[in-house]
């Protein structure tokens, strides 16, 4: 069911509040943890890239880095070589998601929604799985609390589908609290073959590792 005008305002007012408590409440950790990444990997501190949000809108998201820079001489190339331990632990306890905080305090996200993917894969979606466009995309979803980065790339965009089609103020609120569980048990960070997530080339397929 199609959420209604009083969930989407409700929807949007938590974003709000919790986006703009959470961004000032980190503060501290967010500055300790820019200070420690740019010692360890280097500057810049933030991971920008474009991602396309609601209506395939394109925007600017930020999240801390957690990898080398590409470095050929040092055969830094592809994400197994670029992760450090330290990029590891800030993936796995989603510590690198703090700056995105601001992408939901601007509107460019929600809390919850399908996660802001590639602006290349616009092009792969099949007409059903587009529809993960027609809401603003999230820091975590339905997909993330279902298996996150550990299933398939065809289970992963029906769940964003699904919770396009059947989501509401109750179901976002169960699936903040599944994702606060998922957090702190590590679970889904990674696919069975990749540091990260396996790329998607339509129909469910994969490519290589981005």
């Amino acid at each position: 069911m199609k959420a209604g005008l009083a969930d989407r305002i409700a929807k949007r007012t938590i974003d709000v509040a919790v986006a703009g408590g959470g961004l000032v409440v980190t503060a501290p950790v967010q500055l300790v943890l820019a200070a420690v990444i740019a010692r360890r990997l280097g500057r810049p501190v933030l991971f920008v890239q474009a991602r396309p949000g609601k209506g395939a809108k394109v925007f600017d998201l930020v999240k801390f880095r957690t990898m080398l820079p590409v470095d050929e001489a040092r055969g830094l190339v592809t994400d197994k070589d670029r992760m450090t331990a330290f990029g590891a632990i800030l993936r796995s306890t989603s510590l690198d998601e703090l700056p995105t905080l601001w992408n939901v305090l601007r509107g460019d996200m929600s809390l919850v929604g399908p996660r802001p993917l590639l602006v290349r894969y616009l092009e792969r979606y099949s007409p059903r799985q587009a529809r993960r466009h027609d809401v603003r995309p999230g820091v975590t979803g339905l997909a993330q609390v279902n298996g996150r980065n550990a299933i398939s790339w065809a289970d992963k965009l029906e769940l964003d589908v699904r919770y396009v089609e059947t989501r509401s103020f109750v179901g976002d609120l169960r699936i903040l609290l599944s994702t606060v569980r998922k957090v702190l048990r590590r679970e889904g960070i990674t696919d069975s073959t990749s540091v990260t997530s396996a790329e998607f080339v339509g129909n469910g397929g994969v490519l290589h590792e981005h």
